[in-house]
């Protein structure tokens, strides 16, 4: 193989021909379009990144929202359990305070029941006494009354002898 000179010279001129003519209309807009695409890709990186900020921070603030809800659940929960023993021991105490109302009002009837019985006897008693004792003054009058009519016949009876 024979080395031909022009025909290198020729080949070098025309692939430096070549890459001016590719470097004037290709290569400015390839290298344009490269940079506009890489500078897209940025944007669409610093994008991507603030909006990782972005929800991260949101859901921080999810996590602190959902704990206050938690924290203010328990709050509730615990102010229920609060007021449902206070009012357990409200309703017990009416419950005890009604029941001794009842058993001191029980206790009055008793004693009123008690007294009316009392003063009931009493005046049966009394009648009692007095049907007896009027009994006995009139058999007293009676036995009295009949000795002295024994004795006002004796008297008549051995007057006349």
């Amino acid at each position: 193989m024979e080395f031909v000179w022009t025909s290198t010279v020729i080949a070098i001129l025309a692939f430096a021909l070549l890459y001016w003519l590719l470097s004037k209309y290709a290569f400015g807009p390839l290298i344009a379009v490269m940079e506009k695409r890489r500078e897209l890709i940025k944007e669409q990186m610093n994008t991507a990144e603030s909006s990782r900020k972005q929800a991260e921070q949101q859901l921080e603030e999810q996590k602190k929202a959902l704990q206050a809800a938690r924290q203010e659940a328990y709050e509730i929960i615990e102010q229920a359990r609060t007021t449902s023993a206070k009012q357990a021991d409200d309703i017990l105490e009416q419950a005890k305070s009604e029941a001794s109302r009842m058993k001191e009002e029980a206790l009055r009837d008793i004693e009123n029941e008690k007294n009316k019985a009392v003063t009931a006897l009493k005046a049966q008693v009394s009648a009692m006494s007095v049907m007896i004792a009027s009994k006995i003054i009139e058999k007293q009058i009676d036995e009295k009354s009949q000795q002295e009519l024994v004795d006002q016949y004796l008297k008549e009876v051995g007057g006349n002898r």
